[in-house]
C-alpha cells in the first residue's frame, strides 16, 4: 500500500468519522440533558424531603420546649407550695416554742412564788 492510498484509507476514515460523529455528540449531549433533568428531579425531591425532615425537628423542638416549659412552671408551683409549707410549718414551730416559753414562764412564777410563800412562812 502506499502513502497515498493510505491516505484516501485515512481520509475515508475520516469522513465516517465526521458523519457518525455530530450524531454521536448530539446524542450525548441529549442524554447528558436527561442526566441533568434527572439530577434536577432528584435534587428537587431531596430538597422537600430535607424540608420536611427540618419541619418535623422542629415541631420536635417547638414540643419538647413546650413540655420542659410545662414541667418547669409545674416545679416552679411546687416549689411555691413547699415554700408555703414551709412558712406554715415555721409560724406553728413560732407558735409552739412561746407556748413552751410561756408555760415555762408561769412555772417559774409559780415556784418563785412558791418559794417567796416559803420565805414568808418560814419566819
Amino acid at each position: 500500500m502506499t502513502t497515498e492510498e493510505r491516505l484516501y484509507k485515512l481520509e475515508g476514515i475520516v469522513e465516517g468519522v465526521m458523519a457518525v460523529l455530530p450524531e454521536r455528540v448530539s446524542a450525548l449531549e441529549h442524554r447528558m440533558d436527561l442526566l441533568r433533568q434527572e439530577m434536577r428531579e432528584e435534587m428537587a425531591k431531596l430538597e422537600t424531603k430535607i424540608e420536611a425532615l427540618r419541619q418535623e425537628v422542629q415541631e420536635e423542638i417547638s414540643a419538647l420546649r413546650q413540655e420542659t416549659k410545662s414541667e418547669i412552671s409545674g416545679l416552679r408551683q411546687e416549689m411555691a407550695s413547699l415554700r408555703q409549707e414551709m412558712a406554715g410549718l415555721r409560724q406553728e414551730m413560732k407558735g409552739e416554742i412561746n407556748t413552751a416559753l410561756n408555760r415555762l414562764m408561769l412555772y417559774f412564777t409559780a415556784l418563785a412564788t412558791g418559794l417567796a410563800l416559803l420565805t414568808l412562812f418560814a419566819r
